[in-house]
């Protein structure tokens, strides 16, 4: 049965893809983007897709904006806006953590708890919250977006707990890395501050991790699953995807039971 979806940061990615894709299944999606020169582009993608999706300007930290998600009437929101930034966690400048966290989680949780309520007077909906594997697995040099992450995944987990009895779901979705352009412009973001002869993180060590970028999945794999859990009535309340992701995720929380300092 075709389902009404709004899902935030619809301009770049996986939430792009998964926008259209929704819309493919047929089901009604508002696409929010975060600045006005991605309507168009989605708009005209939408339609050379044959797919009707309705795409609209909304910055998830404006509290202007924010009003718009009150406006409409959804089954589902997907808080999938996000920032990030890699670099040591020991060194940055925490006023690029309070960007992060501005987005990632305050902003993401008020426009939650404008979901949240209209679920709750409607006694059913489900909100998904985009996390990602780092939620869980804590990567050297990306301590800021993991964090923010590790916060949404704790938002997630007492929100659902909370609203079981009003009839309304809650659940996340943890990505692991896929070629989006995303995690390249995370790390990219560093360099805005981080100086070898300055700084006393070593730059090979933060090389190391960089690695990863050379070993991102397909984005199109994910982007089928996150519409398969979008639109389904019933599901597990964390989807990790692929199963590498999962059992990296399950392996890392087990390790830190068992490490010693």
């Amino acid at each position: 049965m075709p389902k009404t979806i709004f899902i935030t940061g619809a301009g770049t990615g996986l939430g792009k893809g998964a926008a259209l894709g929704l819309a493919k299944k047929g089901h009604k999606v508002t696409a929010a983007v975060e600045i006005i020169s991605q309507v168009t582009p989605l708009r005209e993608e939408a339609e050379a897709a044959g797919v009707d999706l309705e795409v609209i300007k909304l910055d998830v930290t404006d509290k202007k904006d924010q009003k718009i998600i009150e406006d409409y009437d959804y089954d589902v929101f997907v808080a999938n806006a996000a920032i990030g930034e890699g670099g040591p966690i020991s060194e940055i400048p925490v006023d690029r953590v309070r960007e992060i966290y501005e987005t990632n989680v305050f902003s993401t949780l008020e426009n939650a708890q404008i979901a949240a309520k209209k679920f709750v007077e409607k006694k059913q909906g489900k909100i998904i919250f985009l996390s990602s594997i780092v939620g869980i697995v804590a990567m050297p040099y990306l301590g800021a977006y993991s964090s923010s992450k590790h916060a949404v995944e704790g938002i997630a987990k007492t929100m659902r707990a909370e609203l079981k009895e009003h009839g309304v779901q809650v659940a996340t979705i943890n990505p692991g890395p896929f070629e989006t352009g995303f995690n390249d412009r995370m790390f990219e973001e560093k360099w805005k501050w981080y100086d070898e002869n300055e700084n006393f993180t070593k730059l090979e060590s933060i090389r190391e991790t960089e690695k990863i970028l050379d070993e991102q999945f397909d984005p199109e794999d994910m982007i089928r699953k996150m519409v398969e859990v979008i639109e389904a009535d019933q599901h597990a309340f964390r989807t990790a995807h692929p199963q590498d992701t999962e059992d990296q995720m399950k392996d890392f929380e087990k390790k830190t039971w068992e490490d010693k300092v």
